[in-house]
C-alpha cells in the first residue's frame, strides 16, 4: 500500500534536513581542512548509520523492519549514492561552501534534461526557459576563464547535481515499498562495504578533536538522511523542493562564520537565476501532477 501523503509534514521534514545537510557538510570541509583525509571522512560518514540505527531497532524489537523484498534496488541506489555522495561532499571541500551549495541547486536543471534525453518526456517552454536561465546563472558564477572558481570543484559540483537527480527517482521508487529506516540502513550498509576496502589508504592518527568531528559527521548523516528520505515518503518532490533552498542562507552563514567568508557579487548574481529557475521547474512539475520527479538537490547525502 502506498505512503499516506502528509504535504505539511513532508515540508517541515524537508527544511530540517536542508538545515542538518547544510551543517554536515559544513563538517565535512571543516574536518578535511584539519587534516583528515576524504576517503576516511566518508568511511565514518557511512559506517556510524550501521550501529545508530541497529541498536535503536534492536531495542524496539522492531529489526524486521529493515526486512525487504527489493534489494538488487537498493544495491543499484547505493551504487549511485556512493559516487553522489563523494561528489556532494568533494565539491564544498574544493570550493567556497556557498558556491558549493548553489551548483546544487541545478539539480532540476538537469532533471528537465535528463527527462527529455532518457525518457522521451516532451518539455514544454517555460521548462525549457528555466534550463537556460539556469545555466546563464551558472556561467555568471562559475565565470569561466576566471581563478575564482577551480574548474575541477566546479565540474565535481555540477555532476553531484546530475547524480543526485538520478537518485531522487530512486528513492521515490523505494518509498512506495520500504520504510525510510530500512532505505536508508541497507544504503548505509552496502557503501560501508566499499568505504572499508579502501580505508587502510586513507587512515592516519587523530586527535581527539578530529575523532569527535567523524563522530558528528556520522550521526548528523543519519539524521540528515532518515529525514530526507522521510520528506520523500510523505510528499512529492515537487513540492517539497523549495525547502532545499534554505540551505543557502545556512551555508552563507557557516562560510562567514568559520571561514570568513562571504558570497561574491558574482554569486549574489547567479544564484537567484538558478533558484529562480528551480522553483519554476518544480512549480511546473507540481502542476504536471507528476508522481515521480527527479528534482531533489539533497537526496545523496
Amino acid at each position: 500500500m502506498p505512503p499516506v501523503q502528509r504535504p505539511a509534514l513532508a515540508l517541515i521534514l524537508r527544511l530540517a534536513a536542508a538545515f542538518v545537510l547544510a551543517t554536515l557538510i559544513m563538517l565535512v570541509k571543516y574536518t578535511a581542512g584539519t587534516g583528515v583525509r576524504f576517503g576516511e571522512i566518508l568511511f565514518w560518514r557511512t559506517s556510524l548509520t550501521l550501529p545508530i540505527l541497529g541498536t535503536w531497532l534492536v531495542a524496539q524489537g522492531q529489526l524486521k523492519r529493515l526486512q525487504t523484498k527489493r534489494m538488487p534496488a537498493h544495491l543499484r541506489r547505493a551504487a549511485l549514492g556512493t559516487v553522489g555522495m563523494t561528489m556532494t561532499f568533494g565539491a564544498p571541500i574544493l570550493l567556497p561552501l556557498a558556491e558549493s551549495t548553489t551548483l546544487s541547486f541545478t539539480t532540476p536543471i538537469f532533471a528537465v534534461i535528463l527527462s527529455a534525453a532518457l525518457l522521451a518526456e516532451r518539455v514544454g517552454p517555460w521548462r525549457w526557459t528555466a534550463v537556460a536561465a539556469g545555466f546563464i546563472g551558472i556561467l555568471i558564477i562559475a565565470q569561466p576563464g576566471h581563478t575564482h572558481m577551480p574548474l575541477l570543484g566546479t565540474a565535481v559540483g555540477l555532476g553531484a547535481a546530475i547524480m543526485v537527480a538520478l537518485i531522487s527517482i530512486q528513492i521515490r521508487d523505494l518509498s512506495r515499498t520500504d520504510e525510510p529506516i530500512a532505505i536508508v540502513f541497507w544504503f548505509s550498509a552496502w557503501s560501508t562495504l566499499v568505504f572499508t576496502v579502501t580505508l587502510p589508504l586513507f587512515f592516519t592518527a587523530h586527535t581527539i578533536a578530529q575523532w569527535l568531528l567523524l563522530l558528528a559527521i556520522g550521526v548528523l548523516g543519519c539524521i540528515a538522511q532518515l529525514l530526507l528520505t522521510a520528506s520523500l515518503r510523505f510528499g512529492q518532490v515537487a513540492s517539497v523542493i523549495v525547502m532545499d533552498y534554505s540551505s543557502l542562507i545556512w551555508a552563507t552563514i557557516y562560510g562567514w562564520l568559520v571561514w570568513d567568508q562571504l558570497p561574491t557579487a558574482a554569486t549574489w548574481l547567479g544564484a537567484p537565476l538558478i533558484v529562480g529557475a528551480g522553483g519554476l521547474i518544480a512549480f511546473r512539475e507540481h502542476r504536471l501532477a507528476k508522481a515521480i520527479s527527479p528534482i531533489s538537490p539533497v537526496a545523496s547525502e
